[in-house]
């Protein structure tokens, strides 16, 4: 029997790291999904080009994976501009923002990722340099001390955030453009799906892309991740092609099912609903529960659930909904009128 050709071919194997970094978009043409937001910027964009000027300080905010630190290099590239990149945590002092700031050149793009974890010290250096393009530097010690203005050129800050309201009020009203960034839609992960298998290498059909977009939260950076592992299972198979059948055996092997829901996501609502009676439950308790962070919890878990209807956030805490007993093939159970979990 004639053996099946490969999933991929061999050069296709050696080049798959460039073909990994080719999978981030490169203009808003190529970023897909968030069309309000996309047309907003090209506007944005276009105007601040026309004048010659940096473009207004930008703020995103949205849960993880959307595509927050992709679309901040895309806006540099819009912009032609240089893009420098770094996370709030790393910068511990404010000479490490001085570093920064000092180091930009006219028109560059500053992201800082996770912008909500900025000490008090350096978000008040940062409001000057945002409005003035200075830093207030204190010089000396004691009597002896003085401020000194360092100017700065012209810059765009980029910020990121999956906690907008961890974000100071003074901070925030400092960007110009806010973009709120939402789950995507189907047809939209779908056209994902494609793209990234066009840029792999990787033969997929239409139900197969369709099933595999649907199991990935809306979520791109899930569906690349899952698109790979599909993969993997297809190439061991001997299959030329990621089919239908191959995308549901991956999925099983991977425990996500058909709304995309992983194992730990079908635990929490699973504890909640035995352990809990449905809730309400606290996020620390409920975050102990299950061994894992609350900052965890709430960044990574709860957004999807509560996207898909499947949980609820109340004053009282965490509870599931009646989607999610049906999803799990649960009878409901008696409320839990307990204020002991609610911590």
């Amino acid at each position: 029997m004639a053996k099946k050709e490969s999933l991929l071919r061999p050069q296709q194997i050696e080049g798959d790291d460039e073909r990994d970094t080719a999978l981030r978009p490169r203009s808003l043409g190529e970023f897909l999904g968030q069309k309000a937001m996309k047309e907003n910027l090209s506007v944005f964009i276009s105007a601040a080009k026309q004048r010659a000027e940096s473009l207004d300080h930008l703020f995103l905010i949205g849960p993880a994976g959307l595509g927050k630190t992709t679309l901040a290099q895309v806006v540099a590239n819009e912009l032609e501009a240089g893009f420098v990149q770094t996370t709030a945590p790393a910068l511990d002092k404010p000479k490490d923002l001085v570093g920064f700031l000092t180091n930009l050149k006219k028109g560059d793009v500053f992201f800082i990722d996770e912008i909500h974890s900025l000490k008090p010290a350096i978000e008040e250096l940062l409001y000057i340099a945002m409005e003035d393009y200075g830093i207030d530097w204190v010089v000396g010690q004691g009597p002896m001390a003085r401020t000194i203005r360092i100017a700065i050129k012209p810059f765009t800050l980029i910020g990121a955030t999956t906690k907008a309201g961890g974000v100071s009020s003074p901070l925030v009203s400092r960007f110009g453009i806010t973009c709120r960034f939402s789950f995507y839609e189907q047809g939209d992960m779908e056209a994902i799906v494609r793209r990234s298998a066009g840029l792999l290498g990787i033969k997929i059909e239409n139900d197969a892309a369709s099933l595999l977009a649907k199991s990935s939260r809306g979520t791109p950076r899930v569906v690349n991740r899952l698109l790979k592992r599909i993969r993997d299972f297809a190439q061991y198979a001997g299959e030329t092609s990621v089919t239908l059948p191959v995308v549901r055996t991956g999925l099983q092997k991977l425990e996500i099912d058909e709304l995309g829901l992983e194992k730990q996501d079908r635990d929490i609502l699973r504890i909640i609903i035995e352990r809990y009676k449905g809730g309400p439950v606290g996020a620390e308790t409920l975050a102990i529960t299950i061994g894992e962070s609350v900052d965890t919890l709430e960044d990574y878990y709860e957004p999807y659930l509560i996207q898909a209807g499947l949980l609820q956030r109340t004053p009282r805490g965490r509870t599931v909904t009646s989607l999610a007993y049906g999803h799990l093939g649960l009878a409901p159970v008696a409320a839990n009128d307990s204020e002991g979990s609610l911590f």
